[in-house]
This record gives C-alpha cells, sequence and structure tokens, in this order.
C-alpha cells in the first residue's frame, strides 16, 4: 500500500492504534496559539478538522458525534433554557443546543478563537449559522475559570473538549473538583454531558475514569456509547444529572419529546438510538465496577496506566 505521508493522514487514535485517511486537498495547515491545526479534505469523510494531530470532526460524520454529545442531556431535561458549553470549535454542539426552541441563552467557552474562525471558514455546515444566532454568546477564555467566578445556574453543561488523558489543561475540566463546580452551578433539575474518550475493548481508561469521578460527585451518572468512525470505534459518553435518570426514558417517550419539540433535522437520534446507547455492553460495565480510579487536580489521568 501506498503510505506517502503527503497521500496519506496518520491519525494517531491511541499509543497503540494509528487510522489512515486518505488525503484528497490540504486546506489548511498552521498553529494558532494554543495547538496546531489543520483542515484537510478526506476521500471518505469529507472536510476534516485536525488539532494537535488528531481529528476532531469531519462533514460525513459530524452529526452522529454531536447528536450524540447534546440531544441525550437536552431531551432529558424537563425544559432547557439555559445551556453551558465547554469548547465546541466547530459550533456543532452549538448548533444542536440551539435547535431546542426552549433555550433562551447558550454560553459557549472555547479558549482558541482562531480554530473557530477557522471552522466558520472552512466547516460552515456544521455550524449553520449558530454563531450568528441572538441566543448565543461566545467567549474566548477559560471555561473552568468563568464558572468559577460566575454565580448563574444553567439547566445543561456540555464538555466538548480534548481527552484528559492528553497532557495540557484540557483534564482540568474532566476532574473531580471541576465536577463540584459544575454540579454548583446546575440548576434542580441540572444535567451535564462530557465526552469521555474511545469505549474500544482496547481503550477504556478515559471512559471507565471520567464515569467514576462523575459518580463521586452526582446522584444519577449514565455512562453510553456511540460509534463515530472517523475515531476508529465506539466512543464513549457520560451524562450526570441531580435528578432526571435519561437512561429510564422509554423509546416512545424520546419520540415523543422530539416529535413536541419540533427536532425535525435529527440523522442519528431518536427513541431507538437512545435505548441502544445507552446500553452498553458487559465488558464495559466491568471494567467500570473494577476500575476505582478518580481524576482530580493533583492526579490527572495521564499520570498513571491501567
Amino acid at each position: 500500500m501506498d503510505v506517502d505521508p503527503d497521500k496519506w493522514f496518520f491519525d494517531k487514535i491511541s499509543q497503540n492504534f494509528i487510522q489512515l485517511h486518505s488525503i484528497e486537498t490540504m486546506l489548511y495547515n498552521g498553529q494558532t496559539r494554543y495547538q496546531s491545526a489543520e483542515i484537510i479534505r478526506s476521500d471518505r469523510f469529507g472536510t476534516c478538522l485536525v488539532l494537535d494531530g488528531k481529528i476532531q470532526s469531519t462533514n460525513a460524520d459530524e452529526f452522529i458525534y454531536h447528536e450524540a454529545l447534546v440531544q441525550p442531556s437536552m431531551i432529558a431535561h424537563p425544559c432547557p433554557e439555559t445551556v453551558f458549553i465547554a469548547g465546541g470549535g466547530e459550533g456543532a454542539t452549538l448548533r444542536e443546543a440551539l435547535s431546542h426552541q426552549t433555550v433562551k441563552r447558550a454560553v459557549m467557552v472555547d479558549i482558541d478563537e482562531e480554530v473557530i474562525a477557522l471552522c466558520q471558514k472552512y466547516l460552515p455546515e456544521q455550524s449553520r449559522g449558530a454563531f450568528e444566532d441572538r441566543r448565543t454568546e461566545l467567549l474566548h477564555t477559560d471555561a473552568r475559570g468563568y464558572l468559577d467566578k460566575s454565580t448563574e445556574k444553567f439547566d445543561v453543561i456540555i464538555i466538548d473538549l480534548p481527552d484528559p488523558i492528553e497532557e495540557g489543561p484540557a483534564y482540568l475540566l474532566f476532574t473531580q473538583e471541576f465536577y463540584q463546580l459544575a454540579y454548583n452551578r446546575l440548576t434542580d433539575n441540572g444535567i451535564i454531558c462530557a465526552q469521555a474518550g474511545s469505549a474500544s475493548l482496547t481503550e477504556l481508561l478515559n471512559f471507565t475514569a471520567v464515569n467514576n469521578t462523575l459518580k463521586s460527585v452526582f446522584p444519577i451518572v449514565c455512562p453510553y456509547s456511540a460509534d463515530v468512525p472517523c475515531f476508529g470505534g465506539p466512543w464513549g459518553f457520560c451524562l450526570a444529572s441531580k435528578q432526571p435518570d435519561p437512561a429510564l426514558l422509554s423509546p416512545a417517550e424520546i419520540d415523543n419529546i422530539i416529535t413536541e419539540r419540533q427536532l425535525n433535522g435529527l440523522r442519528f437520534y431518536d427513541g431507538i438510538t437512545h435505548q441502544g446507547m445507552f446500553s452498553i455492553p458487559r465488558y464495559i460495565r466491568d471494567k467500570m465496577a473494577a476500575q476505582k480510579r478518580l481524576i482530580t487536580d493533583n492526579d490527572p489521568l495521564y499520570l498513571y496506566q491501567d
């Protein structure tokens, strides 16, 4: 096979797994203040956002990841009016939150303004005008610092940031201390959802640690997964709540809420999909029960091995 690096993008999923994507065109290659950034056009996945050498999103399958990340928490909340998003530079997470007409205010905090500008230029299909929505408040600052200084309460908090195992400040938004801060910034029916890394058999460290860390703070924690092709397999998410338990919602209840809220643009998520996502395999449940590690400010996940 031709593995000319000028023709193939090597996406390092983990230490032991690399996925190759054929490159049709390199649209952008540069460095922001915080990270390297590339926009490539892949033969199979279309236009792709790559940060620090890892694919973050592709036009072909971003709807799977973003609907999986956002819709379960929004649907489980009886009337989400205020939303806080940490990260989400493409604007697709914001797009999915704003699809709920109950939302009156969505605060998106992404520290890298240059990445957002690149996404608006090269991947406008993902935000679909979300940044121009009058309900959007876009800030370029530290998300944890914003919540720490704020006294505002949110109905839904969504964490759309790189995996906590990667060295850098992102892990501080996956720690026990941050989840306690988020708990304090949620309304009585408040829900938090975080992307939690790979849910593949050999790559469960992030998923299990995020799940167990959330369980140390929240009374209800529901791990779930969805297959995201550009990420190389199943991807983990964790939803934590003060009161609502999304895992108890039936497919019919989910579909009724989707109809009532007129969420007509969904391509991935519905009642049956919801049921499947929250029915995670036994080997993952066993791993979560066995793995008791927490992520704390003083003991970040990347300092130890599974």
